[in-house]
């Protein structure tokens, strides 16, 4: 069996780790003003047909292709101009194109409550453009008792995070913006339905330490028409700290050591006869990893801003 894909940014403001929202993410140095906020509702389809255990790829032999589809309503609010909170709270469902003889079944359910809070250090116009300096601070719990270790069907890794991440945005006047951000990711304890399991050495307990990790994710962009209009393509970089490789013909389990290289494109529109409403869509795949499966991802959401 083959991992699935971990949730990354408080409850899958990236969807998670695999999909690359817009709007106003914890990644981005999007602010809403005091008093405005910014309501999301997105769509995320994911799948893999192969697995990387440890750092060998392998085909799914025994459940084909693995899908995972998320419905993420989201909500930015502007407390202040400089201080934003953005609220998320994913539904997830998973399943895989063959039954294994029903013994095996996706999942669905709520996944995460997440919590972030961004502020903004330096908004400085200079002579070519503007610079954004942005910090964020995330917490995520269960929103309800899913199953963790149950993967690659599992919602997520059933354990508390809280993130810290530093944001450096700078745009040119001409449109063209580049970002870069990085994140350090810590991750509590899960509790599996069984009282052993091993992780380089054995555990006769049911709770397992999920692997802490760091983010990198680099972003370059193009505003059009106006500021109604932009594209964006990027980087994502996400490596636990710690944790074990999935043994040969074995399930995964929380405890495993994830890595994870991906690509994206993004595109965001304003309508600009219909005031706070836009769109979006995007595309990622995963071009390396180490005990995760290979991810393709496509997604699309509406977004709605307004004034509290």
């Amino acid at each position: 069996m083959n991992n699935y894909t971990r949730m990354l940014l408080v409850g899958a403001c990236l969807i998670a780790g695999t999909g690359l929202l817009l709007a106003q993410t914890p990644t981005d140095a999007v602010m809403m003003k005091q008093r405005e906020s910014c309501l999301a509702v997105m769509y995320d389809h994911g799948k893999f047909d192969e697995y990387w255990e440890g750092s060998k790829l392998r085909t799914n032999a025994t459940i084909a292709t693995v899908h995972r589809r998320t419905i993420m309503p989201m909500i930015a609010i502007g407390i202040m101009d400089n201080l934003n909170l953005i609220i998320s709270t994913p539904y997830v469902r998973t399943k895989s194109d063959e039954p294994n003889g029903g013994k095996l079944h996706g999942a669905k359910g709520f996944q995460d409550l997440g919590l972030v809070l961004k502020y903004r250090f330096l908004n400085r116009e200079t002579e070519t453009g503007q610079v954004a300096v942005v910090g964020a601070l995330g917490f995520s719990t269960p929103m309800t008792n899913y199953l963790s270790d149950y993967l690659p069907y599992s919602l997520g890794f059933g354990a508390p995070e809280v993130s810290g991440r530093a944001i450096v945005q700078y745009e040119w006047k001409t449109g063209f913006y580049g970002r870069a951000s990085a994140a350090y990711l810590w991750r509590g304890e899960t509790e599996a339905e069984r009282d052993y399991y091993y992780a380089n050495g054995s555990y006769y307990t049911s709770w397992m330490d999920v692997p802490s990790a760091v983010n990198f994710q680099l972003v370059a962009g193009k505003w059009f028409f106006d500021h109604s209009f932009h594209v964006e393509a990027l980087y994502n970089s996400t490596t636990c700290l710690s944790g074990d490789d999935i043994r040969p013909y074995n399930a995964a389990q929380p405890t495993n050591r994830v890595e994870i290289g991906q690509i994206g494109l993004n595109a965001q529109y304003f309508f600009p006869n219909i005031k706070g409403v836009g769109v979006l869509a995007y595309y990622s795949k995963f071009i390396s990893g180490r005990n995760m499966g290979k991810f393709t991802n496509i997604g699309a959401g509406v977004t709605y801003q307004f004034k509290i």
